[in-house]
């Protein structure tokens, strides 16, 4: 805002010519990525991404794609029940719940709006279905809890954000349903030096009296980013993992 006081009226600015129209990059446009059920109709859904975005919600993950072929394999974990996604992206986990029999779906993000309002596109690209979905920004750790007594929750990719982890359990221990509720844990250490603190998260699980069982380790054809550097077989290597309460 200009001083109404400024005796020279901002003049100076005025020898600043406007930018050209092209002086600035636009921003990254959304992309669409489309993905196949593995089981029966074998729906293809199309899920749209933000264009960019620093919590990494323009990509669609090779975790969510690998949870989401063995969430098709175990409906018992979900069908009839309610689920809860953490740091959701496209969602792609947690949409495939809904078409497969869950009751309740509640997906979530950092409260960015353009994450959010994202999820919501893609709720609403779905195939027909009978579940109660919906999205909401969420922040882990913090109240209110975007759902209380899930019987799923689903964690896709998000160990490598370390120094969150101990909000994201706490997440996990207020929103998991007591003595039946569990919650998947699938992952790839996408900097393989850093790999162990990774498996920190679980440790901290152990440590406040969960149980964690693996159940999945899937060597991809390609890592998510081919160029990135570290061990290239940990890097298209998904670790999938069960928490319960012990």
């Amino acid at each position: 805002m200009f001083d109404s006081d400024s005796e020279d009226d901002g003049a100076p600015f005025a020898l600043i010519p406007d930018e050209p129209a092209d002086f600035r990059p636009p921003p990254p446009q959304p992309t669409t990525s489309t993905y196949t059920l593995t089981t029966a109709p074998h729906e293809t859904l199309s899920l749209r991404l933000v264009g960019h975005n620093p919590l990494w919600g323009h990509h669609l993950w090779n975790a969510g794609i690998v949870l989401s072929a063995y969430l098709e394999q175990h409906t018992e974990l979900f069908a009839g029940k309610t689920v809860l996604e953490l740091g959701a992206g496209a969602g792609l986990p947690a949409l495939t719940c809904a078409l497969r029999g869950a009751t309740k779906v509640v997906i979530t993000d950092y409260p960015d709006a353009p994450l959010v309002d994202n999820l919501w596109i893609n709720i609403r690209a779905l195939p027909p279905h009978n579940c109660e979905l919906t999205a909401d920004g969420y922040i882990w750790g913090n109240e209110p809890l975007p759902m209380e007594e899930a019987d799923l929750v689903i964690l896709s990719d998000l160990l490598f954000n370390h120094s969150e982890h101990q909000k994201l359990l706490q997440t996990v221990l207020r929103t998991m349903k007591k003595d039946t509720g569990k919650a998947v844990v699938f992952f790839t250490p996408h900097r393989p030096w850093l790999k162990e603190k990774d498996l920190s998260f679980l440790e901290l699980c152990r440590e406040n009296g969960l149980k964690v069982e693996p159940v999945l380790e899937t060597l991809l054809d390609q890592p998510m980013f081919e160029e990135d550097p570290g061990d290239r077989d940990t890097r298209r290597t998904v670790y999938g993992f069960e928490v319960t309460w012990a």
